[in-house]
């Protein structure tokens, strides 16, 4: 009988991998936790017309990336493709905006996207979200981009990133920009890329991040954006440039930068690598603040941003920025021959652990000879092997190998063990 694979695009986190998840996941909530802000859950499926509303009907995600059906009841869900709409969904239903409350919220789970898999693209990907809700000026924008600053600098990839800036107006302002874009390419629709030329009447703004080398070469006389931009929207942009400066945050500005979701206004923006080929994105985002009225709530002002954990920990294993302990294996393994040995062994590695809970010690079971108890001792990368036999049960004692130094075999009373291998490890 055949084996049943996983779904294409929806991998296992091997064991081999969970300890640079652990230790990502660490870092993140780390520092969100040094700005306040608060975790928030919600589930993975959610009804279809809360992304139809929220990214729009006529984007990539909506049209052909999501996991729809109609349940026992008829009624459309999907698996969420993006975390941000859920965010709103949850905050609204459970009252967080009320009274224009300012919430700092962050979420970290699946998302799921029918893409073609490839290296940190894939179906079932996990999505760090961060949300600022209810403050309407630029330092609430400035101070997202400032904290993934510090994230980047935390997990020591920092050199591999950079940010991209711009500033795509409010709704009024995009709407005279999308007229002028849209007079000017349809005289060179010929020219354009078949994606472009779909989007030319539907999303013509995402045309201007279009990969075709051909389309590119016709945008270089395109109008700009920024000469279409609303005073406010200009006011907001240069204060986030100040402030951003202030804190020694560097940036270029990316007048094609427009985001692929139509929920985003005013500040966008992306962190950015060329270590991981064509999937360059790190993180992204933007304001939105008309999105959580878009959803049936009152007017709120919004700014969030959103980082996949697979190109993060893809991008951390290309800087070599692991610590080094992440690779190691157990610090001590408990090596034990015989009735009476198990027995108390047993017991030793229970104070071990709780005398000792920043050890890792790796207890061996199932029996079988020293020298095989020896081999798989040393093949698991622990520090020391502690031995225990009959006789040692009998009187006491421990007998400490030394796997990764060349020192002498040592017998030590049990009474003491706790205070040598405290000893030991601490220095």
């Amino acid at each position: 009988m055949a084996k049943i694979q996983s779904i294409r695009g929806m991998n296992d986190l091997l064991p081999g991998d969970s300890a640079l998840w652990q230790y990502l996941e660490s870092a993140v909530a780390k520092v969100l936790r040094q700005y306040c802000y608060r975790e928030i859950r919600f589930p993975l499926l959610e009804h279809t017309e809360l992304f139809k509303r929220s990214i729009g009907e006529v984007t990539d995600i909506v049209e052909k990336e999501m996991y729809s059906f109609d349940d026992r009841n008829g009624e459309s869900l999907t698996l969420r493709p993006e975390g941000t709409a859920s965010c709103v969904r949850a905050a609204l239903q459970n009252g967080l905006l009320d009274n224009q409350q300012l919430q700092r919220l962050w979420y970290l789970g699946p998302m799921f996207r029918y893409e073609r898999p490839q290296k940190g693209r894939l179906r079932q990907f996990h999505q760090l979200g961060i949300e600022f809700f209810g403050v309407h000026s630029a330092d609430a924008d400035a101070e997202l981009i400032i904290l993934t600053a510090r994230l980047w600098r935390e997990l020591g990839i920092a050199a591999e990133v950079s940010l991209e800036l711009n500033s795509i107006g409010s709704v009024q302002a995009r709407s005279a920009y999308r007229e002028a874009l849209v007079a000017y390419l349809s005289d060179y629709v010929d020219q354009l890329d078949e994606d472009s030329n779909r989007r030319l009447h539907s999303n013509p703004l995402r045309i201007l991040d279009s990969k075709s080398a051909d389309t590119q070469r016709v945008l270089e006389g395109a109008p700009r954006l920024s000469d279409y931009l609303d005073d406010e929207s200009r006011a907001d942009f240069e204060l986030l440039k100040r402030l951003l400066d202030s804190a020694g945050i560097q940036y270029r500005i990316n007048e094609k930068l427009v985001r692929g979701l139509d929920y985003y206004n005013k500040t966008v923006f992306e962190w950015v690598t060329d270590s991981l080929g064509a999937q360059g994105t790190v993180c992204a985002g933007g304001r939105y603040d008309g999105l959580v009225e878009q959803l049936g709530g009152k007017a709120t002002f919004a700014v969030g941003c959103a980082m996949g954990m697979e190109r993060l920990s893809l991008l951390l294993l290309e800087a070599a920025a692991l610590p080094v302990q992440l690779a190691a294996g157990p610090d001590i393994y408990l090596v034990v021959a015989g009735e009476q040995a198990q027995l108390a062994a047993t017991g030793l590695a229970e104070t071990l652990r709780s005398q000792l809970p920043g050890i890792q010690l790796l207890s061996h079971c199932g029996g079988g000879k020293f020298k095989k108890q020896f081999k798989r001792a040393n093949d698991s990368g622990a520090r020391l092997a502690l031995i225990i036999g009959d006789d040692e049960a009998e009187q006491q004692v421990v007998n400490i190998k030394w796997l990764r130094e060349q020192r002498e075999q040592q017998s030590v009373p049990v009474s003491s063990l706790i205070e040598l291998l405290t000893k030991e490890f601490n220095d």
